[in-house]
């Protein structure tokens, strides 16, 4: 039955990828190189946060922390009552 089965093309297997991801679109260049994607945030809103929390939490990364109670005294200092 090998023979029988017929291989999809590259568009074809693009198409049904994107079938099945309803709510997402790809950019493309010229090229048909992937450079974006559009996401419908009413359908996948809570996975969006999810990775823009973790490109937020990357790029401070780097960033020295400083212990609590410096960072309650500055709020203290501050008027914060939070």
């Amino acid at each position: 039955m090998v023979g029988s089965l017929e291989r999809r093309s590259d568009a074809e297997e693009e198409l049904r990828e994107n079938e099945d991801m309803s709510g997402i679109q790809f950019v493309t260049d010229e090229k048909g190189r992937k450079v974006g994607v559009l996401i419908d945030l009413k359908k996948h809103g809570a996975i969006w946060e999810d990775f823009w929390d973790g490109l937020v939490s990357e790029s401070r990364r780097k960033e020295k922390g400083i212990p609590y109670g410096q960072y309650r005294r500055q709020r203290h200092s501050r008027g914060s009552t939070e």
